[in-house]
């Protein structure tokens, strides 16, 4: 899940500051804070991404209280209560989050930990902190360049309606790596003077490795569950990626024509060329309890759940792959919270694969498994979990249910559940 705001870049591009910054001459001057710095990306912005601005973007000086106080209160509105309440519920049944983990508090102590800057789509300014400490104060560079392609994008495609999806968490992170993903890899290739693939030593991978490697240096970020380390790198990584590979197929459009509908798309982008749409699965109302949330995955945490429980990159991509569709409900249950979530898969290979992944991630919690033919039971610890298989229009399904013991374990009827492209 998207858990923080877009504005937080400075999280994912501290890294940067290692790199050998491209001295070109300055055309136009810019009056106003940094006004050097906006003149000297401004042109290779323009030139890296292929877009003109359609007016000045705007830079403004804030304290450091005035924009932690501000990116809280994008958390809040981003993120209500209840619904960050549903989503922290529904990864800490699926075993992605401790159970003892205060989610809303944790993200914002994650949020005050690298607050360099920000654009805001609102106001159509780039608000950049003025207090600054020394080692901090070389990162406002790269915080600037990075975030003037969002004020670029912002002039092209609305910003806070892409911000603002609700729903449909996989196609909002699949949107979200577009955004982010082009704003780093053309800061990176505006800094480095060129396609920063080639001019890096080591090319593309070594920048993964550098990102990866300086997130340590972040207590707070080196400290949180893989789940919030992941879902925070995913935009960036994965998104510069894709940004690579649509660039190097020379479309000749911008890379939100379309945007990507799922974060299998993104991560898989000859599926993206290929139009593979993902399937929206609904749910039908729950047979016993009351919902509480619902939302999806999407390929990326499908893979992320398999290997918080197998430890296994390979067994955990393999078996993610052939993600059709999924959606999970969470439900109030006589004995407490229960969760129900089905998965689609391209073939009945597919989902064969993620089944016995997925059996041995409950064995893993749970113990011993069952007898069944259809149906593979687990149960310890006051919990059972219940992995079973249907048929959904024609498309093999996956049914992962987590209830307290003594619970029913048929939370839906499989039979009505439907599916529509996306």
């Amino acid at each position: 899940m998207r858990f923080t705001p877009r504005h937080a870049a400075a999280l994912c591009t501290a890294w940067l500051m290692v790199l050998p910054a491209c001295r070109e001459a300055q055309s136009v001057k810019y009056s106003g804070p940094y006004g050097d710095l906006v003149a000297k990306y401004v042109p290779q912005v323009e030139k890296a991404t292929g877009l003109t601005f359609k007016s000045p973007p705007k830079v403004e000086r804030r304290s450091t209280d005035e924009v932690r106080t501000f990116l809280e209160k994008e958390f809040n509105e981003n993120l209500p209560t209840l619904e960050l309440e549903g989503a922290s519920r529904a990864y800490k049944l699926l075993g992605l989050l401790p159970d003892t983990l205060d989610l809303r508090r944790y993200m914002l102590k994650l949020l005050g930990e690298q607050v360099i800057g920000y654009y805001d789509p609102a106001t159509k300014v780039l608000y950049v902190v003025s207090d600054t400490s020394a080692g901090r104060a070389a990162l406002v560079e790269v915080t600037i360049a990075h975030e003037l392609v969002h004020a670029l994008q912002d002039q092209y495609i609305p910003l806070d309606s892409i911000q603002k999806q609700r729903d449909d968490n996989d196609r909002q992170t699949a949107a979200q790596s577009v955004m982010e993903g082009q704003a780093t890899y053309e800061q990176m290739s505006s800094m480095l003077g060129g396609d920063m693939a080639v001019r890096m030593p080591g090319g593309w991978d070594r920048v993964r490795e550098m990102i990866r490697e300086n997130q340590t240096a972040m207590p707070v970020f080196a400290s949180a569950p893989m789940l919030l380390q992941e879902t925070l790198l995913f935009p960036y990584l994965s998104g510069a990626e894709y940004i690579r590979r649509y660039k190097q197929a020379k479309t000749g459009r911008t890379p939100w024509q379309p945007l990507p509908a799922s974060t299998e798309q993104v991560m898989h982008y000859e599926k993206y060329v290929a139009g593979e749409r993902p399937l929206k699965v609904e749910l039908p109302p729950l047979l016993t309890g009351t919902a509480v949330y619902e939302n999806d995955l999407g390929e990326f945490e499908t893979r992320l759940f398999l290997f918080q429980a197998l430890q296994d990159l390979g067994t955990s991509a393999r078996s993610a792959e052939g993600w059709g569709g999924d959606r999970y409900v969470v439900a109030n249950l006589p004995g407490g919270a229960g969760i129900s979530w089905v998965t689609v898969w391209d073939t009945p290979i597919d989902a064969g694969e993620f089944r016995e992944a997925a059996q041995r991630a409950a064995q893993r919690r749970l113990g011993v498994a069952g007898t069944g033919a259809d149906t593979k039971r687990f149960e310890a610890k006051g919990r059972v979990i219940e992995i079973s298989t249907a048929t959904v229009q024609g498309k093999a399904a996956i049914i992962w249910t987590d209830v307290p013991a003594g619970s029913g374990t048929r939370l839906i009827d499989a039979a009505k559940v439907r599916l529509t492209e996306k």
